[in-house]
């Protein structure tokens, strides 16, 4: 079908569309909704991890790949004008021949501070083989460690350069933040001081304030600056993201953000075991409020799921509300716990995964919702400057929040009660935040 439909617009980009032929394709197929339906691709080409990722074209290949863009942009707007609701599949798959054909461009440097850890160590080979920015942008990663780490962390480094991913540039291992934060695209801030047992949630507070104040002092002299973006996956993640943006005020407070994508996909696959989908793509409009705590805020209110060729409502579909009150909701909140308990150990593979999904959507942008926690500037009641997890769209590594969404009084209760926990925690670290 895909192939038809391209045929649709190869036939000779400089005439009229031909609308006999595109309404024997809809005859075929049948409604915009259930062509939509059967083009929707696997997760992960969807999310551009990436269709050429595995396949070096050859010359000849990326000349007629070429060719193709150049026939699509001259038909776009004539295939839009007579069918609008291809504009998804279409700007979707253009995007896919960009990203086959483009020239190299210019490495982007990459900070991950706790290289060594778990999740640096799940992530960084992802980030190394073009997972994160697409088979053509190569990447500088910038390790951070503490001196007791660097044994370890020059070993993955090793690994990485064994590897022979094209896309990797260059590693530079240090446990300098001055050294590691230089010059930086982004900065990934995994590591952070763990909760030990016995240790109350107002000393790790405290004991991670110190750490982020550090470091946002460090980006703000070392970075790039108004271009770098800034994701923190350390917890508590939306008050170091708060800490680290205030001690770095040369970085826009709107190029931080605390990662709450991985809630975003737990809850999506949960969704989708109970509703028995065959993907996760399956489901728009779910959404991740407030804090990545216990408190956040999983939300279905405005959900879609694709069945029978068309978008429903998910709460209508799902039809059991006390299944998303006393189930889904908690599972989702404790699901880092869930998994401790499982597995001795937090979140690694899962954690990495998300922040891959993260970098990439804030760099290449998104056409469906995604979470993330950003610098509040009101949106929803939310205090300005707290940096809040709300749904989002990202376009051109800018993102808006989705406006205009009616909440019910349970949505709103539990906003509420996450958003209390955020000021409570700015409050308690009052003193490591330098005035606006």
């Amino acid at each position: 079908m895909k192939e038809e439909l391209l045929a649709i617009a190869l036939k000779d980009p400089l005439a009229s569309l031909d609308d006999a032929k595109a309404k024997a394709f809809f005859d075929k197929y049948g409604s915009i909704e259930a062509i939509e339906g059967k083009l929707r691709l696997p997760n992960h080409v969807t999310s551009v991890r990436h269709v050429w990722r595995d396949h070096e074209l050859s010359n000849e290949e990326v000349a007629a790949l070429k060719d193709i863009v150049g026939v699509l942009q001259k038909t776009h707007a004539q295939l839009l004008s007579a069918h609008p609701t291809l504009a998804g599949i279409l700007s979707r798959n253009e995007s896919h021949f960009r990203e086959a054909t483009a020239d190299i461009n210019e490495p982007i440097r990459v900070a991950v501070t706790g290289a060594s850890g778990n999740i640096g160590y799940a992530l960084l080979y992802r980030l190394a083989s073009g997972d994160a920015f697409g088979p053509r942008t190569p990447v500088i990663l910038q390790l951070l460690e503490l001196p007791g780490a660097l044994n370890a962390l020059q070993g993955v480094e090793m690994e990485l350069r064994d590897c022979a991913f094209p896309t990797l540039r260059d590693v530079i291992v240090t446990d300098k933040p001055e050294v590691a934060f230089a010059g930086v695209d982004y900065a990934l801030l995994v590591g952070a001081q763990p909760r030990s047992k016995g240790m109350e949630r107002a000393d790790l507070l405290m004991k991670n304030a110190e750490i982020f104040t550090v470091q946002g002092k460090a980006l703000n002299a070392h970075a790039k600056g108004k271009d770098t973006r800034v994701i923190v996956v350390g917890n508590p993640a939306n008050t170091n993201a708060l800490i680290a943006q205030r001690n770095a005020p040369k970085i826009p407070p709107a190029n931080f953000g605390a990662m709450t994508r991985l809630d975003h996909t737990r809850g999506l696959a949960q969704l989708s075991e109970k509703l028995q989908l065959t993907s996760t793509t399956e489901i728009k409009n779910f959404c991740i409020w407030g804090n990545h705590s216990a408190t956040q805020f999983p939300d279905i209110s405005h959900s879609l799921v694709f069945k029978n060729g068309q978008w429903k409502s998910l709460r209508e579909e799902l039809n059991d509300e006390a299944w998303n009150q006393n189930t889904f909701i908690p599972d989702v909140q404790q699901r880092g716990a869930a998994i401790i308990k499982a597995r001795g150990a937090s979140s690694a593979a899962s954690a990495a995964s998300a922040l891959i999904d993260n970098v990439r959507e804030w760099h290449s942008g998104t056409t469906e919702w995604t979470s993330c926690g950003v610098h509040s500037n009101g949106e929803y009641g939310v205090e300005k400057g707290l940096f809040f997890s709300y749904p989002l769209i990202f376009n051109n590594q800018k993102w808006n929040v989705v406006p205009n969404l009616h909440m019910n009084a349970f949505a709103q209760e539990r906003i509420d009660a996450t958003h209390k926990e955020l000021r409570e925690e700015r409050d308690a670290v009052a003193k490591f935040l330098p005035k606006d």
